[in-house]
């Protein structure tokens, strides 16, 4: 019996995935777009309404971590409560280079 039951609950769940519509967004029966801003001359569609611009989905960039390097002192990077310590050029010291090899 519980094994019927899990069989006609993978069912059910197969047949509601198979559901979706494939093709393109139309606006519904007896509406339309959204009406052009002022001064836009592009036509609007469904795609281009419904692609993310850059700004909301920014590209990957292909810079891969090449060697392993320290992290410099933050002096910003204090406990709640504490004062940062003043900051001194000349007690920075170059980031030390390790070797990858």
């Amino acid at each position: 019996m519980k094994l019927q039951r899990v069989l006609l609950v993978i069912g059910v769940a197969l047949a509601t995935t198979a559901c979706g519509k494939v093709g393109d967004l139309e606006p519904r029966s007896g509406n339309a777009l959204p009406p052009q801003a002022y001064g836009q001359t592009t036509e609007q569609s469904a795609r281009i309404l419904t692609t993310p611009s850059v700004q909301a989905r920014p590209g990957r960039s292909d810079e891969l971590l090449k060697r392993s390097e320290r992290r410099e002192d933050d002096p910003f990077d204090v406990a709640p409560g504490e004062e940062p310590k003043p900051l001194n050029p000349e007690e920075q010291t170059p980031p030390a280079k390790t070797n990858p090899e």
